[in-house]
């Protein structure tokens, strides 16, 4: 069932532990072992929520539309700029070695927690709590204005 909850809001396969999953403006992305972020256009949000709710039917299920409570960041630059950004904040390892195109970290960033994946090589989008989005801001300007890491090629 939640194959097909996944495949009709995003279009995608269910992804794999620390994993995400892009469809075309879609994403499914791995939180817990019993929790996904599904991401879609706003305008397919109502139809979304309908189509899991349908496809998760008749078993323990919770489909809950976070757009609100949530902030989207995307973090953009050249070389390792992103990863030096993202290590200045986070205890995760960001190192291409342990995190690819295609894996999600949910943890903190600074005291607040944080999920967040890289779109490509140069890259990557984070998601926090609304109410600690200017918070949030902060830190990524911040961390993108001072010196490098220098743990990154």
């Amino acid at each position: 069932k939640v194959k097909r909850a996944v495949d009709s809001v995003a279009g995608t396969p269910v992804p794999g532990r620390l994993s995400a999953v892009f469809g075309d403006g879609t994403a499914a992305l791995w939180m817990s072992p019993d929790e996904l972020l599904l991401i879609c256009p706003r305008d397919r949000q109502e139809t979304a929520l309908t189509e899991a709710q349908e496809a998760l039917s008749g078993s323990h299920h919770l489909v809950a539309d976070v757009s609100d409570a949530r902030a989207a960041f995307r973090l953009e630059g050249e070389g390792a700029h992103v990863r030096e950004v993202l290590a200045k904040l986070t205890p995760a390892d960001v190192h291409p070695d342990a995190f690819s195109p295609g894996t999600v970290r949910r943890t903190r960033l600074a005291q607040v927690p944080a999920a967040f994946w890289m779109a490509d090589q140069s890259s990557a989008e984070v998601v926090a709590f609304r109410s600690v989005a200017a918070y949030v801001f902060g830190l990524l300007e911040t961390a993108s204005k001072a010196g490098q890491v220098g743990h990154f090629p």
